[in-house]
């Protein structure tokens, strides 16, 4: 079995927890996820006089091998997993959507699928654009390299990525593992008239790319945020399988005093609490502290102590759409590992024993387009039409969006199609004694970069402690609905494109014969749309007055010495996946609190 090595970090377990009852740290970190692990690491470096605790709710599982090995596609839906679900989604033919959160040392970062990318320029300058100063490309993008050690590979083209990072914890690679299906859609893609990108690292995305995954290259286990408590100082004191009940605030001195945990252990904060649970248990806290909406605090049985009436709203989220194709015999897909206990075994302990295995796999077949490069002017100009429908003239959020469709329609991507090796879908892979079972499959995958739908997260008052109550109002425009159907109908097409259409035999899911329509697609978007587990935007970074929960120093209206550091804070979707964002605002947050109290 590979070992992952332990952290340099004091590990307290939950049955010493007493023994820092009344215990005073100098900042307090709730949350040891991708942004909490990263941000507690940078502080400790930055500040070796100062002492930091990092709780996080979940276990440490370094040593898991359904972590850290990239094939077994992470622990989505497992114990490690909050499973939060979604409200009924009326646009979504009243379906509930499971929305996965790591619940585990490493957060969502343990849990996700290896994707590696940043924004374009236009996204993070949009931030800035919004009211907060000081977030934008120029300063975002230095922050997000000093994350990542970018490892160069045998992949043709690997050293022509430009826009890495050299010296940080998290390494990135091309992965070298690849398959006949999944080389067949460079040059499909290529036929469809999209270019191939090395800048997708470095704000502009559009076109295709062999796409980067955080990968070790020496062993190929995931390096995901608890790499960074390697890099940590014994002033960084680490507590897992300990959940934070509430946050503990003096109304008075308007400020943050320290945190309770659920069994009633204060524990007390001299400088800041930072609070890094992630857009959905972010705003849950907040409102279980007294920090919220009156109303809403009320139901619950809790008194307002700081009105701040836009904790939990704004919530936005990337959707995505599948469809799925039957490969030809001579073609090998990992769906072998799921019915060929063989063939799993000789793959498994090659894998061990550090050779190339299927369990090395992550996709790296991407591509980032606009409208107008997936279906001409015409169409783009429909989607602008649809765009300024469901933008409200008043939501600044909602006008940047219209700016993306409008002046920026040539910089900034609207679908983002990736390629899948093996079956994933909502169907379900052929059952045991079908005829169908043990085929192999490709799966495709059009996520929407700039849906206009945007919904809220807050606690339950039934149940204040429990599951919030969220609800993402997927699919609640025009604008929204015919994207995910339009981005389905893309993904038959590049499916049907040589070379790609020469690697299957037929269309699993939907089907060729079961959708053929304009309305055929759009019935099969509301049945079958699901997250891309992007949720951000409930403890936004905006001015108050429009709707923003933390200034440009990430500190929460009204309290001073609370910030928010993490996902939650994005003001509106970027382009591509937030992994590397959500680092970058850890290593800005850093340096804005090293800046203070140095």
């Amino acid at each position: 079995m590979k070992l992952i090595p332990a952290a340099s970090a004091l590990l307290a377990s939950t049955a010493s927890a007493a023994a820092v009852a009344h215990a005073k740290y100098d900042f307090i970190v709730v949350g040891g996820g991708t942004a909490g692990t990263a941000v507690a690491t940078r502080v400790s470096q930055k500040l070796p006089g100062c002492t930091i605790l990092l709780i996080e709710a979940g276990p440490d599982e370094r040593n898991n091998a359904n972590i850290y090995t990239p094939g077994h596609k992470g622990v989505l839906g497992t114990v490690y997993d909050w499973n939060f679900t979604t409200t009924p989604q009326p646009g979504a033919n009243n379906r509930t959507v499971t929305q996965n959160r790591g619940r585990v040392l490493g957060g969502s970062s343990a849990l996700n699928l290896l994707s590696w990318d940043r924004a374009t320029v236009a996204d993070y300058n949009s931030w800035e654009e919004l009211g907060s100063p000081g977030w934008n490309w120029n300063n975002m993008h230095p922050a997000m390299e000093a994350q990542e050690t970018f490892q160069t590979t045998s992949v043709n083209g690997s050293s022509e990525i430009i826009g890495v990072g050299e010296a940080g914890p998290i390494r990135v690679l091309v992965n070298s593992f690849t398959v006949a299906q999944q080389e067949a859609f460079f040059p499909a893609m290529q036929n469809l008239g999209l270019d191939q990108t090395f800048s997708f690292l470095d704000g502009d995305m559009l076109g295709w790319m062999r796409h980067t995954s955080n990968i070790f290259n020496s062993n190929y286990t995931r390096s995901y945020a608890p790499t960074f408590l390697a890099y940590a100082g014994s002033n960084l004191h680490l507590m897992v399988n300990t959940t934070v009940g509430k946050l503990n605030l003096d109304a008075k001195a308007a400020c943050v005093t320290g945190v309770t945990l659920q069994d009633g252990t204060v524990i007390t904060a001299k400088n800041e609490v930072i609070l890094s649970a992630g857009s959905i248990q972010s705003p849950q806290l907040l409102e279980l502290s007294g920090i919220g909406n009156a109303s809403i605090l009320a139901a619950a049985g809790i008194k307002q102590l700081v009105n701040l009436p836009s904790v939990g709203e704004n919530l936005q989220d990337h959707v995505r759409i599948t469809t799925a194709y039957r490969l030809r015999a001579n073609y090998t897909s990992p769906d072998k590992l799921r019915y060929n206990a063989t063939f799993a075994a000789e793959q498994q302990q090659a894998y061990n024993n550090n050779l190339t295995s299927f369990y090395d796999e992550t996709s790296i077949g991407y591509t980032y387009m606009t409208w107008q490069q997936a279906y001409g002017n015409a169409t783009g100009d429909n989607f602008t039409a649809l765009g300024k429908a469901a933008a409200s003239p008043t939501n600044p959020i909602d006008q940047k969006k219209l700016q993306y469709l409008e002046t920026l329609s040539k910089r900034v991507p609207q679908l983002e199609v990736l390629f899948d090796d093996g079956y994933l879908g909502l169907k379900g892979y052929p059952a045991l004694g079908s005829s169908l079972y043990g085929s192999q499959f490709m799966t495709f995958i059009a996520s929407i970069q700039h849906p206009f739908s945007r919904g809220s997260t807050h606690i339950n008052s039934s149940a204040p402690t429990g599951h919030p109550v969220f609800n993402p109002n997927y699919l609640s425009n025009e604008y929204d609905l015919e994207a995910v159907a339009q981005g389905a109908k893309y993904l038959r097409r590049i499916a049907q494109t040589p070379p790609m259409s020469y690697a299957w035999i037929d269309e699993y899911e939907p089907g060729l014969d079961v959708v053929q329509t304009d309305a055929d697609w759009r019935e099969y978007a509301k049945n079958n749309v699901l997250t891309i587990w992007h949720p951000l935007g409930t403890c936004a970074l905006l001015p108050r007055r429009d709707g923003g929960v933390v200034s440009p120093e990430l500190k929460v209206y009204g309290l001073p010495n609370l910030r928010v550091v993490d996902a939650s804070v994005i003001p509106l979707n970027p382009s591509g996946h937030i992994q590397t964002a959500v680092y970058g605002i850890a290593e800005r947050a850093a340096e804005m609190i090293a800046a203070q109290w140095a």
